[in-house]
């Protein structure tokens, strides 16, 4: 018997010779590639520098492959702390690193021979040379304001059974810059993850004296969940029609029209959602409480999984991902940071808290990663 496109039978004195083949093939290739998300390899890429711990933003340099890399070391005492902004070739060979001492690092942004740099522990933006060596200064574009109110207004929540939940939302009016992405005209958005805000730079690339308008204090801009992080990383579709922002406490991706307009929630149940970048049709971000790498496609389909944790290396590295927090596209590759920092004041219930050394890990991208569908891992 064959099997005919409906998923019926047919015999084959009811089918030509040709038919049946083809619908003999169509069948086994059904079978043989079920539809779902691809399925993608991450292998192993740079290991820091001894003493080096918590990377977490990065960047790079479209005109030769430099990788950036910032560190978000936030240790108590402080004095312990050990932040260090690192600049590696395409290659992965350490070419210079710069330190920022007691002051942990957030986002980083390449434009115009500059690196951006959200200077997280000093609640500013600075930039610096992109051919920065250990010695080249920092200049200081912007503090970030003590926002009033400190946080969002409440937000309501819908029930099932009809009734509606209040979560009111608390800060302290401490700045906490988190994500950054370029706009095609020299305009950079940041993430507050505290104050539940999104700001708008004009002209940052040029600016001297920089203007920072607040362009949302959004409720779904704020947590009240695990992770006390809210808006962090953010991304740009191709047209830069809207502007993408993750929640990482809620574990949410939003949608924001642009110049300015209501949040709209496109993706939920996606634990810690931290980096974030559009590449390809695709939504990349990074689950750290999942230790994933999801592509995501606008409408909120998972078309691509990536990473997993799959233990420690000999020199204490993370094998796959483990709380990873940012990834950058360079060439045929994505390079990802491995931030593996324990939060629960629990000792023995993260595995964390076993790093020795922190990485960076990378995947090959596919081809047409947004028409993808395919189980198959692709070729590292």
């Amino acid at each position: 018997m064959w099997i005919d496109a409906r998923g019926g039978y047919m015999s084959p004195s009811t089918c030509s010779l040709g038919i049946c083949l083809v619908l003999a093939g169509a069948f086994a290739a059904s079978q043989a590639q079920p539809l779902g998300p691809q399925v993608l390899e991450v292998e192993p890429f740079v290991e820091l520098p001894s003493g080096v711990r918590y990377p977490e933003g990065l960047a790079t340099n479209p005109r030769n492959g430099d990788i950036y890399v910032g560190t978000f070391d936030m240790r108590q005492p402080a004095s312990e702390r050990n932040n260090q902004l690192l600049r590696y070739a395409a290659d992965g060979r350490l070419l210079a690193q710069r330190s920022f001492a007691g002051m942990p690092l957030t986002g980083l942004g390449y434009a115009d021979g500059q690196l951006y740099i959200l200077n997280f522990g000093a609640g500013k933006l600075q930039r610096i040379l992109a051919d920065f060596t250990a010695n080249t200064p920092v200049e200081d574009v912007l503090d970030f304001p003590r926002l009033v109110p400190p946080a969002p207004a409440a937000r309501m929540v819908d029930n099932p059974d009809g009734s509606q939940d209040r979560i009111e939302f608390a800060a302290s009016g401490m700045p906490a810059p988190n994500g950054l992405v370029f706009a095609g005209n020299g305009d950079l958005y940041v993430s507050d993850s505290f104050q539940g805000a999104l700001y708008r730079i004009a002209d940052a690339t040029h600016c001297r004296t920089c203007s920072l308008e607040v362009l949302s204090r959004d409720p779904l801009l704020a947590t009240a969940g695990f992770l006390p992080f809210g808006a962090n990383g953010l991304a740009l579709d191709d047209g830069e029609r809207h502007l993408y922002i993750n929640n990482a406490g809620d574990g949410r991706l939003l949608r924001m029209p642009l110049p300015g307009g209501e949040l709209q929630v496109v993706a939920e149940s996606l634990p810690g959602a931290d980096g974030l970048l559009f590449h390809d049709g695709l939504l990349w971000l990074l689950a750290n409480q999942v230790d994933q790498l999801l592509g995501v496609d606008e409408q909120g389909l998972i078309r691509i999984r990536a990473g997993g944790f799959q233990g420690l290396s000999a020199s204490g590295a993370p094998l796959g991902l483990l709380f990873p927090a940012s990834s950058v596209v360079q060439g045929d590759w994505m390079v990802i940071s491995n931030l593996a920092l324990p939060l629960t004041p629990t000792e023995g219930d993260e595995w964390e808290e076993q790093v020795r050394t922190w990485n960076l890990v990378r995947l090959r991208l596919p081809r047409s990663s947004a028409k993808g569908g395919a189980t198959h891992a692709a070729n590292p």
